[in-house]
């Protein structure tokens, strides 16, 4: 399945994969080899723009189709250069929808540019898939918050400026009601940063928080109000983490292999690749409906979990 785009689209198409041709022959995205390369190229979609295509005019963004945005990392997908920055997704798009003016002061123009840069402060050792289940806690006294616990899994910790952190500010048995979120300062003293090798070699990372002193400034949304912005942030950047045509090239070159490996005509093999096929097709179709849901207002959450679980 490929989208039919108007004549707009198309050019932008163009535009994308002729400012990509330098980048094309990296193999696989940066994020696995050389980070200040990854940062440079993000700094470059920063120069260019292409990091704020949606956001509204009056914060310094284009106000451009979500279309827009998903060409761009559809075909940056397809390249394997690298994925969306998490500034640039879940935070921006959180920020514009439910921030403050100062943190959009404070914090927008670094990301449009493409040098502030967040890690995603979820999973803990006893919270992954279940984020209801946090138990790093965020404890008000005046102005501040005092927070201490443990993130576990996090990528990109060690280069990063700020933890877009979900802290518990109420009972544990309150799950998701008594969550918060909070943007925390990662060079401040009562952190620690550990790496996490994986056997591949790539790092992720514990995050020790003991005692951290955060502005009630860096609250985005209300107290015990986390879950109702993660959710509208699922459905507003889901297509720029997840684009379809990343997984298209993942079949293109398992087909090849196939093929080459003279395996094509086995019929256990046969029906594996057509389930794939079928699946990449779904992946495709549900992404272009959480797209038109989102052009056209909607808040696109049911899509965005049906995509997420695709």
């Amino acid at each position: 399945m490929q989208l039919a785009l108007s004549p707009e689209l198309e050019a932008w198409r163009c535009e994308v994969q002729e400012f990509l041709r330098p980048y094309t022959h990296i193999d696989g995205y940066f994020q696995r080899g050389d980070e200040d390369a990854l940062s440079a190229f993000y700094r470059e979609l920063g120069a260019r723009g292409w990091l704020s295509l949606t956001w509204p005019i009056e914060l310094g963004g284009e106000a451009k189709s979500p279309l827009y945005e998903f060409v761009l990392w559809d075909e940056i997908g397809y390249a394997r250069i690298a994925r969306p920055p998490l500034a640039a997704g879940v935070v921006a798009k959180s920020l514009i929808a439910a921030g403050t003016a100062d943190q959009h002061e404070r914090f927008l123009p670094g990301i449009r540019a493409g040098e502030l840069h967040f890690s995603l402060g979820y999973s803990e050792p006893e919270a992954g898939s279940d984020l209801a289940a946090v138990r790093c806690r965020a404890v008000r006294d005046g102005d501040e918050y005092v927070v201490t616990g443990e993130k576990r899994w996090t990528s990109h910790a060690q280069r990063s400026n700020y933890l877009w952190t979900l802290c518990r500010t109420g009972a544990l048995d309150d799950r998701s009601r008594a969550l918060t979120l909070l943007i925390i300062d990662l060079a401040s003293p009562e952190i620690t940063v550990s790496p996490i090798w994986t056997h591949d070699d790539y790092r992720l990372n514990e995050v020790r928080l003991d005692g951290v002193h955060v502005p009630v400034a860096n609250r985005v949304g209300s107290e015990n109000g986390a879950w109702t912005v993660i959710g509208q942030a699922l459905a507003v950047e889901r297509h720029m983490q997840f684009p379809p045509k990343r997984v298209r090239r993942d079949l293109e070159e398992l087909r090849a292999f196939v093929h080459q490996s003279g395996i094509a005509d086995d019929p256990v093999i046969h029906a594996r690749m057509t389930d794939l096929a079928v699946r990449v097709a779904e992946t495709e179709a549900l992404t272009l409906q959480l797209l038109a849901q989102t052009a056209a207002g909607g808040d696109g959450v049911v899509e965005a979990a049906d995509l997420k679980v695709a």
